[in-house]
């Protein structure tokens, strides 16, 4: 528990932590509210009737959830590798191996605070992208009625439920890549080539795509992302089973973190 609220105090503090989540929350509401101040100038234009459904409840709170998933999937990488990455960079991780500290027992609790931190900035960015729905809803003039939808509210703590697990496992990956290459600009970098690599390999490997790790992270929500998901780029794929798809993001989910404290622990610590 020591080490988990450590961990947290220094995650608070970290501008990777403000810099990440707010670029997320930034652009969930430039998106949201430019759409509802320029609805009236789409008028029948192609796109006007996918513009009213981000802004039109209860849709809208998928919509939101949708967005999350797909950008929200990248950064969650490249903050799991920054975090990983620095731990050996800065030579954190060699201090608290002189101390005493279990190499495996650190890394694992290291990631527990950083799923913590993506659980606590995923509900933040939901309830400021549903505030911003709401705020380009009515610049649009579209009726909020469905805000209160009780069958859509009833269902929305499993789906965020799922939705935090899948950003888990993406930051997982990020953190895993990371550690492998004891770097945070190359975890970073082999972070984010992964995650397009994916999309690429829909192109020759349709069959194989669905189980992938950020293909099923996104098939957790039982849809395709509708905004700049991972299934969103225009490449028709076969998705998982939402059920299925949360066994395959566990896989993942455990894996990378065995593969990161595997290596740890196996590591040569100098400099």
């Amino acid at each position: 528990m020591r080490l988990f609220v450590s961990g947290l105090r220094k995650l608070s503090r970290r501008l990777a932590t403000w810099v990440t989540f707010g670029l997320l929350a930034g652009l969930l509401v430039l998106i949201l509210v430019a759409t509802g101040a320029t609805y009236e100038q789409a008028g029948d234009a192609p796109g006007a009737v996918g513009r009213r459904a981000l802004l039109t409840f209860p849709g809208a709170y998928d919509s939101v959830l949708a967005f999350i998933v797909g950008l929200g999937g990248l950064l969650a990488v490249v903050y799991g590798a920054a975090v990983a990455g620095s731990e050996w960079t800065w030579g954190t991780l060699k201090n608290a191996v002189a101390r005493g500290e279990s190499r495996s027992r650190y890394v694992i609790v290291t990631f527990a605070a950083v799923a913590a931190v993506v659980l606590v900035g995923l509900a933040v960015t939901f309830a400021i992208g549903v505030g911003s729905a709401v705020v380009g809803s009515n610049l649009a003039c579209i009726s909020t009625a469905g805000l209160s939808d009780s069958a859509t509210l009833g269902a929305l703590p499993e789906r965020l439920a799922r939705t935090g697990f899948a950003i888990v496992e993406e930051g997982a990956l990020g953190f895993a890549i990371a550690t492998l290459f004891r770097s945070q600009l190359a975890g970073i970098g082999a972070g984010i080539a992964l995650y397009f690599g994916e999309q690429f390999a829909g192109l020759f490997l349709p069959d194989i795509m669905q189980w992938l790790p950020f293909d099923a992270a996104t098939a957790v929500l039982g849809e395709q992302a509708g905004i700049g998901g991972p299934g969103g780029g225009g490449i028709e794929v076969t998705a998982l089973d939402p059920n299925t798809a949360l066994v395959v993001v566990a896989a993942w989910l455990i894996g990378a973190i065995v593969v990161s404290a595997l290596f740890t622990e196996r590591a040569e610590i100098g400099g």
